[in-house]
């Protein structure tokens, strides 16, 4: 790819010839429109227009369409499914993520001559990289304030996710600083209502989370959801800030792309970045998003953190899908600014997830959040703290799960709880 230009990899789905299909979605996506125009000059084309580098035919016999189409439906039609690179000109937009995205995922899911379309990935050109800072924490920094190093994050979600007082919400934290526990955050639907404040549960949390670090030499890094409008981010986060908190959270899909570029800028923490509504972009196989092409916007706007879904998890993605998001999170997007960061896993996790996470990503680099699998340990949130840090322990060390738990009671318990 030349250094001014950026490419997007897609899946394509059409009863038309695949052809001029990519043509027209080129057209569509750069200097075209549905007619010809008197301005669209071949010497602009040759300046402006997008071009088709690689079209890869999958599949010619595919019966029915993904997706609804005004195009007429044939009889006994069959459909194609296809591998489709797009090449544009950095001259188009500039290093601009929020015109990338209308760029490369704009008008071109609407074609009718499109019945499936999926954005597999993206390459940006080194301007993105100069334009646009990314983490400034990511994996070293959240090591770095959390105090953990050479093991994963051992984290939880308050449960019950929304419904406790500020004060209540402090009292739960204390009971997980005295257990050792590393990380936790706001759960996405807690955010400022006036049954829990989120100036109160900061103050609340803080002071335990303060008191409990000059007692145990380490900082429980507490991420505080201030999900809201720019000037409430703002506010929200130098609270925190000034409060001694190390970590904030925001809901990315709820923000936007603009929201969450602001709040990388003036962050002075790490900023947790919460997908919560990734499902819609993504479920169906055949329209949206991949998540290796759309974890890479919200690293350059300066997220930290993103989470990638659990293994065995209580939603509708499969391992490998998570493992593969995993891993994206970890791969540099430029040779010379590498832009990882911390991926979290969440959702139904248990002490048994943590084998198949391990072999699977080949790294401790992770943050594991898990809400019931903590809080509703039968022996309290705190046997469930030592019971996932047991559960890590043995998994990193090679150590067979059921034969660790011989000697730990808490691991013992909470295989248990997760048959």
């Amino acid at each position: 790819m030349h250094e001014d230009r950026f490419e997007a990899d897609y899946l394509i789905e059409t009863p038309g010839n695949p052809e001029r299909v990519a043509q027209i979605i080129a057209g569509e996506q750069s200097s075209g429109t549905f007619v010809p125009v008197p301005g669209e000059t071949p010497e602009l084309k040759e300046r402006s227009a997008a071009r088709v580098t690689r079209l890869e035919i999958l599949d010619t016999d595919v019966k029915g369409r993904a997706l609804p189409s005004t195009t007429p439906q044939q009889e006994g039609e069959r459909v194609t499914q296809a591998h489709l690179t797009l090449s544009w000109p950095l001259t188009n937009i500039g290093p601009s993520l929020p015109n990338l995205v209308s760029t490369i995922a704009g008008n071109l899911y609407e074609l009718r001559d499109v019945t499936g379309l999926r954005l597999l990935d993206i390459r940006l050109p080194p301007a993105f990289s100069k334009a646009y800072a990314g983490p400034r924490f990511g994996v070293e920094g959240t090591r770095r304030l959390s105090g953990v190093y050479d093991r994963p994050l051992i984290g939880t979600i308050i449960k019950p996710s929304i419904g406790l007082s500020a004060e209540a919400t402090g009292a739960l934290v204390g009971d997980l600083c005295e257990a050792g526990i590393d990380f936790i955050k706001d759960d996405e639907l807690q955010s400022d209502g006036p049954s829990c404040p989120f100036e109160e549960r900061v103050r609340a949390v803080m002071r335990i989370i303060n008191e409990n670090a000059e007692r145990a030499g380490k900082k429980v890094m507490y991420a505080f959801n201030l999900t809201g409008e720019i000037d409430q981010m703002r506010r929200r986060h130098d609270l925190v800030l000034e409060n001694g908190g190390t970590c904030v959270m925001a809901s990315i899909n709820s923000v936007g792309l603009a929201g969450m570029i602001e709040l990388g800028r003036f962050s002075q923490l790490p900023v947790h970045a919460h997908r919560n509504g990734w499902g819609y972009l993504t479920r169906h196989p055949l329209l949206g998003w991949s998540y290796v092409a759309w974890q890479k916007l919200w690293r350059l706007a300066g997220a930290d953190h993103m989470h990638v879904n659990g293994l065995q998890n209580k939603f509708s993605e499969d391992d490998a899908s998570v493992i593969a998001s995993a891993r994206a999170c970890l791969t540099p997007i430029f040779h010379d600014k590498p832009c990882t960061v911390m991926p979290v896993f969440s959702s139904g996790q248990t002490v048994r997830q943590a084998p198949g996470t391990y072999a699977g990503l080949q790294s401790t680099d992770l943050i594991v959040t898990a809400g019931g699998g903590i809080v509703a340990h039968p022996d309290g949130p705190g046997a469930g703290v030592r019971a996932m840090r047991e559960a890590w322990d043995a998994t990193v060390a090679g150590i067979a799960m059921d034969e660790h738990a011989k000697a730990h009671p808490a691991l013992s318990r909470a295989l248990e709880m997760s048959r």
